[in-house]
């Protein structure tokens, strides 16, 4: 089964379970993902967060229920899977503008958002030099912090932990204990089904030192590409992997952590590497 077409049924799977609690896990399953890693692949093809997908085609549907007569505001709430209608109206106003009590209104303006279908587009962007490695484990150490979920809650995470290193000095004393293979200051999202969800700063290093904690990184096959540019040259990279490169590859996601390699500190002109865990596509 391709790739895009099983992006395109967990769409379906959306669609069918807009009333329940909808399964991030579920998706990754239908998608031959992780969660993460489908939220982070949806993110960079829809422009949008999942959860903000999902809110915004709750609430497109809800705002036509709403223009029914003698339909209760707190009875589309809770089919939405609100239980709280301030949280309920907060959402609601969020992507309408309006009160859901307002709906009825003559001359009301609301917004309709369709279910997203995903393809193929080709076009002549600029070529992505990539490697395909597979590696050993290796361990790492350094400090982390527990991811959400929902990766739209993590967004402040990230940035927060990086100045913090930078400000109190964990990332000279991370250089200092760097030893092994990747040399570089690592990104690690370490998001699979089996742990709980983290993100660490880290070195690859034999040594030991109380004050930092320490991961093993599974073996695998990685596809590393190659960049330069500032933090937000990264994200474009990333973007760029997931929507030109991923989806005619040959390859899939692996359960496996995204691994971002900086090579010299410098913030606004990084040389850098991002390592996606794959496996050959299943024919």
């Amino acid at each position: 089964m391709e790739w895009v077409e099983r992006l395109n049924q967990s769409m379906q799977y959306i669609e069918e379970h807009l009333t329940e609690e909808i399964s991030y896990e579920e998706l990754g399953r239908i998608a031959c993902c992780s969660a993460y890693h489908f939220q982070r692949m949806f993110t960079y093809m829809a422009g949008m967060t999942l959860s903000e997908y999902i809110r915004k085609r709750k609430m497109s549907l809800a705002a036509v229920d709403l223009q029914e007569k003698d339909v209760k505001i707190i009875d589309v709430a809770a089919k939405y899977g609100y239980s709280s209608p301030t949280a309920f109206n907060r959402a609601f106003q969020g992507i309408h503008g309006i009160a859901p009590s307002a709906v009825r209104e003559e001359g009301a303006s609301l917004k309709s958002f369709p279910p997203l279908s995903f393809h193929i587009s080709v076009k002549g962007a600029a070529q992505l030099e990539y490697r395909i490695e597979t590696k050993k484990a290796f361990r790492i150490v350094g400090v982390s912090a527990p991811l959400f979920q929902e990766i739209e809650k993590n967004f402040t995470i990230v940035p927060g932990m990086w100045g913090k290193a930078a400000g109190d000095g964990t990332i000279q004393k991370l250089a200092g204990m760097m030893d092994a293979e990747p040399m570089g200051l690592l990104g690690v999202s370490a998001c699979n089904e089996e742990e709980d969800w983290k993100y660490f700063i880290a070195v690859s290093s034999t040594k030991q030192d109380e004050a930092f904690e320490e991961y093993m990184v599974p073996a695998s096959t990685w596809a590393i590409f190659s960049g330069t540019g500032t933090n937000q040259s990264v994200q474009e990279l990333e973007q760029r992997i997931v929507t030109e490169w991923l989806p005619t590859s040959g390859y899939e996601y692996a359960n496996a952590p995204d691994i971002e390699v900086y090579l010299n500190p410098d913030p606004q002109n990084a040389k850098y590497e991002v390592w996606i865990p794959v496996t050959k596509k299943q024919s």
